[in-house]
């Protein structure tokens, strides 16, 4: 039982680990956002470095979660700006 035990604490990522992730994934997702690519996997070969830097360094689960946060940002961004155009053209009238 011990083993099994320090293998569950050993898989458990160190605040280290996590801002390797963090680091990796914002140096992806400013490649994306330079080659004007939203969704992750898009971008063809342009990014090759950093998301294989990406993959290497984050949980597969926290790869899927950052990236569908990342499309949901964008859409959610865009709705803000439509709402904020709607107001402001219903205070010209």
């Amino acid at each position: 039982m011990g083993s099994s035990s320090s293998k569950v604490a050993d898989a458990t990522p160190t605040r280290q680990d996590r801002q390797k992730c963090w680091e990796a994934r914002d140096s992806y997702f400013a490649c994306l956002d330079r080659t004007g690519v939203l969704k992750a996997g898009d971008e063809g070969k342009a990014c090759k470095g950093e998301n294989n830097s990406y993959e290497a360094n984050c949980a597969k689960s926290w790869i899927e979660y950052f990236n569908q946060r990342r499309i949901i940002a964008e859409q959610q961004k865009n709705r803000l700006a439509q709402a904020s155009n709607r107001a402001q053209d219903a205070k010209r009238w």
